[in-house]
């Protein structure tokens, strides 16, 4: 089975193509570029080294969200235009649970947040595992203050990564009664090859969707809207 990842859900633009298990390639840009101009050039520069063709693919896994209102119609545009073209299946991955994945150690407690400005950030919480991260809260919007609360109450060392980390980490360390660690630079930000891990691991479960009926999921209000 191959399968294309895409995530511009955040600062980072990432993309990756796995092959039966293995990773073929991934790219990653983290730069003041907008990801409408580097996501699909590193797409096609990817699946061209890698000498496969797009009719090979068999599914498109894309982040849906939470996470930039732009980066997610960016990256849900591009999704949706690939998987329409060759009529495949597209595979919604949480990108805080995509957030989860980066981390190796397994059993621990994982918080992926990611900056939702003002104050707050889009949060998850996990437990680290070979197959699919354990949901132990559910993805929301809210103070980081209120994210260490609930990091409180598990009581276990916790892992932090995302790119809320150097916003909130001061914020998190003086709050925080548990052991905080947080995740190193490689690890931290949006990785292609975490959301096709994911992305695989739905697709057998069932958990895909057509190109027509995707659309990402925000959490709340446009500053537009609101």
């Amino acid at each position: 089975m191959k399968i294309l990842s895409i995530d511009s859900s955040g600062l980072v633009a990432a993309a990756a193509l796995v092959s039966d298990g293995m990773l073929v390639g991934e790219y990653t840009i983290h730069n003041k570029k907008t990801h409408s101009q580097t996501l699909l050039p590193m797409i096609v520069d990817m699946i061209q080294m890698a000498e496969i063709e797009l009719k090979e693919l068999d599914c498109v896994a894309v982040s849906a969200g939470p996470g930039s209102f732009t980066g997610l119609r960016i990256g849900a545009s591009t999704a949706k235009g690939i998987a329409w073209t060759l009529g495949i299946p597209i595979v919604p991955v949480s990108s805080l649970m995509g957030l989860a994945a980066n981390v190796s150690e397994r059993g621990v407690v994982v918080c992926p947040i990611m900056d939702a400005r003002r104050g707050q950030v889009y949060y998850g919480i996990y437990r680290s595992a070979q197959g699919l991260p354990e949901v132990l809260g559910e993805p929301a919007v809210a103070a980081v203050e209120t994210v260490v609360e609930k990091i409180n109450e598990i009581g276990e060392r916790t892992i932090f990564l995302g790119d809320g980390v150097p916003v909130f980490e001061q914020v998190i360390r003086e709050n925080a009664s548990v052991e905080v660690c947080f995740a190193d630079a490689a690890d931290r930000y949006q990785r292609g090859a975490s959301v096709a891990r994911i992305g695989g691991l739905l697709f057998e479960k069932g958990a895909y969707v057509t190109a027509a009926d995707f659309a990402p999921v925000y959490l709340r209000k446009s500053q537009a809207e609101r």
